[in-house]
């Protein structure tokens, strides 16, 4: 199934938060993202509906198989733009962060893997 940009965000907080606390909970990606809770309450939803979360009882959010599979690709994309954006093309760091956000979701498999590829050759 196709996501959304904004699914595609809350994957990616929801994976990042986990990695840094553990537990996560809707209130924690709303603190994350500067969201209301009932917009995140909504996505976490639709996300539920669509296979890529599991809500536990006690409120904690999982990632399924399919969510861990598709937060990771999104979090991958935006670390390696960052990246590329700030090191090869010289943006700065803030510039960078943006950038790389919105990219991240636009971007082709092709031209995606070229600039894996180039900040791989930088570094040689």
């Amino acid at each position: 199934m196709s996501l959304l940009e904004s699914g595609e965000n809350y994957l990616e907080t929801i994976l990042i938060l986990t990695n840094r606390k553990g537990a996560v909970r809707s209130i924690d990606v709303a603190a994350e993202m500067n969201f209301s809770k009932a917009s995140v309450s909504r996505a976490m939803s639709i996300l539920k509906r669509n296979n890529y979360i599991i809500m536990e009882a006690d409120g904690n959010i999982l990632l399924t198989k399919e969510g861990l599979k598709k937060a990771s690709a999104v979090l991958d994309r935006h670390v390696t733009l960052e990246r590329f954006i700030e090191e090869v093309l010289g943006a700065p760091p803030e510039i960078a962060e943006k950038d790389a956000c919105r990219i991240e979701h636009i971007i082709s498999p092709e031209t995606y893997a070229g600039i894996k590829l180039k900040l791989i050759e930088t570094k040689k």
